[in-house]
């Protein structure tokens, strides 16, 4: 690159961003993005102030609603924003927090003792990222207002009226001008608005969509807290015990709530929280539970001499069946990891494992029976492990891109960069056949399955790898499976799921489903899983063809060519379009339809998953009783 000749750089030359400009000028930089998740960070950020005034002990109660106009609105009914003027900015404080950059009662000012959200910068960001936002406070009988236009405030804050409410309502509508969407999806608020609602006992959080046509309501308010929590998760499950260990602990100024439950399932699932913060990428708490949990199970299993003093469970063996929420508030969180989501605070490994100690400890030891029954179960997924462990070697590629371990029927492409690579999962050697013939050998593989694979909902990894079908997509895959998995050598950025379009598809496609979720699980967490959508319908009219891909579609097209003289073809399967038909309509990257499969709700896919695929047929059909509304047409 040839080096640039102009000198010219002085004090001219650099930016000075003021007040909220920073923000829009980053916006990533401070809620992480502006798709549909950054949009609905915003409601989560007023959410959280709100939560801190529930947290210091002066609100109860918070409603959001999405309004007529697909604006938002978070009331709560805590202290209200203070509207005296500042001091030393010479404007009221409600402006200070909603015009300036880290300007709140979170540092060191007394306001609050434990907080969460963006560390004292929600408000500001909300109302830089908003094309217009109004806020009101309730407070000492009277009504205040102000109203700004993308982070300027229109008016001097004034008093507009009396009142016998106390709080704040804040209500916003999103800039389009930087997010990609502004309409908010009531089912994304809801998840998040649960949480808060099991993470914090008694706080009522009600969410209202006020839309046309989109009306409903619901409540969130859960005595229990987490420990309603765990129940939620295990609700479709069998439990272990009769009722959840449950246990809180005061340290200094920290709080350590902890409850847990074992179930009959061979998956653990583990949420760990901060301050309400869910922290993803775990941190000094998880470490401290997990130590815990071994150290626990392994002691009281020695001295019970259930197991010879020079025996030991590991960890992985005492957390199968788990489910457990560990919840702590402090008051200085520190957070790393990539996205902020890992908690570093040393103190709170210690916290925790005595907290664990204390309460589980204690059960097992008033609950003898429930504590034996516990230990055999861990001794049992101990030697499932072993037995996984050997099958886990026979599967093992020998090395990341040797050809020679690649299963025989796949069809893999020329390009040697992931990146640039994708693999059709295809049903049956028919549709695998015209897949092959169709595709683009640079980069799009081809894996066809004969039949449909285990379900693995109801099997230990030992039985899973000695399914063929599986074995050959672990093997195409390169990246390993449960504990081996590593993400880095993945073969392919694109695992596609190319099915028919009747039941058995719909079939096939779920089993691959429950496999990746639960032994692939970072494929689905960070993007790498689709769902390939091809034409319902060929519709012919002259020379003239047209793919269509729903009734509604289909409907559309014939109404726009008269439905005269039109011919229908109904595909039922991958095998009735030739190789330039399923290129054109399914794989072609111009022309396809692709869903990618995500992780917004892992709470509610756990579950879907455990219904569909696990041992109790009366959830199952309960579920589609529910659900049936939503099927149209179904194939049998």
């Amino acid at each position: 690159m040839a080096k640039k000749t102009d000198q010219h750089y002085d004090a001219r030359d650099i930016q000075v961003l003021e007040g909220l400009e920073p923000v829009r000028k980053r916006p990533g930089m401070y809620i992480g993005s502006t798709d549909e998740r950054g949009l609905h960070h915003l409601v989560v950020e007023i959410v959280d102030n709100s939560v801190d005034e529930a947290l210091a002990g002066f609100c109860d109660t918070i409603d959001v609603e999405i309004l007529p106009d697909g604006a938002c609105s978070v009331t709560d009914n805590g202290r209200g924003i203070p509207i005296d003027i500042h001091p030393k900015e010479k404007i009221s404080a409600l402006e200070l927090v909603l015009t300036k950059l880290h300007a709140g009662g979170k540092f060191g000012g007394g306001g609050y003792t434990v907080s969460g959200g963006l560390h004292g910068v929600g408000l500001s960001v909300v109302n830089a990222l908003s094309e217009w936002l109004e806020v009101e406070v309730y407070k000492d009988g009277k009504l205040y207002r102000q109203k700004y236009n993308r982070g300027v405030p229109q008016r001097p804050l004034a008093e507009v009226g009396k009142t016998r409410l106390n709080g704040t309502r804040v209500t916003f509508f999103p800039d389009s001008d930087i997010f990609e969407t502004v309409e908010f999806t009531y089912d994304f608020l809801r998840t998040r608005l649960r949480e808060v609602a099991y993470l914090n006992k008694g706080l009522k959080i009600t969410l209202t969509d006020r839309r046309p046509d989109r009306e409903k309501q619901e409540t969130f308010k859960f005595e229990g807290g987490i420990l309603d929590f765990v129940d939620y998760l295990n609700r479709s499950k069998e439990t272990l015990f009769p009722a959840a260990v449950y246990t809180e602990q005061v340290y200094k100024d920290n709080t350590v709530e902890i409850a847990m439950q074992y179930n009959d399932s061979y998956n653990e699932i583990i949420y760990t929280y901060a301050n309400n913060i869910n922290t993803e990428e775990g941190g000094t708490h998880l470490i401290g539970f997990k130590n815990a949990l071994t150290k626990i199970i392994n002691d009281y299993a020695h001295k019970q001499n259930i197991i010879k003093e020079d025996e030991k469970l590991a960890g992985e063996d005492v957390r199968e069946g788990l489910t457990a929420i560990v919840s702590v508030k402090l008051t200085e969180p520190q957070f790393e990891g990539q996205t902020k989501t890992k908690l570093g605070n040393s103190d709170m490994r210690g916290y925790v494992e005595k907290a664990l100690t204390e309460g589980l400890g204690t059960y097992l030891e008033e609950n003898p029976a429930q504590a034996k029954e516990l230990i055999l179960k861990c001794i049992t997924a101990q030697r499932a492990r072993d037995a996984a462990r050997n099958a886990r070697e026979l599967t093992r590629r020998k090395g990341f891109l040797e050809s020679t371990t690649l299963p025989g029927k796949l069809a893999d492409c020329t390009d040697k960069d992931p990146k640039h690579c994708e693999i059709y999962i295809v049903e049956g050697d028919s549709a695998g056949g015209t897949a092959k013939q169709g595709r683009d050998r640079r980069f799009q593989a081809i894996l066809p399955l004969r039949g449909k694979i285990l379900n693995v909902e109801k099997a230990r990894l030992a039985r899973v790898l000695e399914n063929a079908e599986i074995k050959a997509m672990i093997t195409a895959f390169g990246c390993g499976v449960g504990e081996d998995f590593d993400e880095a050598k993945l073969r392919y950025d694109k695992i596609i799921c190319m099915t028919d379009a009747d039941v058995d598809g719909s079939h096939i496609r779920i089993l691959l489903l429950t496999f990746f979720f639960r032994y692939m699980r970072p494929l689905v967490e960070n993007g790498h899983v689709y769902i390939a959508q091809p034409p319902l319908y060929k519709v012919v009219k002259g020379k003239q063809e047209y793919y269509t891909y729903s009734d509604k579609e289909l409907n559309d097209v014939l109404n726009s060519l008269g439905r005269k003289g039109c011919d229908v073809q109904r595909y039922k399967g991958l095998g009735e379009m030739n190789a330039e038909q399923l290129w054109f309509t399914t794989m072609s990257p111009e022309k396809r339809t692709l869903l990618q499969v995500t992780m917004d709700d892992a709470f509610e896919a756990d579950e879907i998953f455990t219904i569909l695929m696990g041992d109790l047929p009366e959830l199952r059909r309960k579920f589609i009783e529910d659900n049936a509304k939503l099927v149209k047409e179904l194939d049998i």
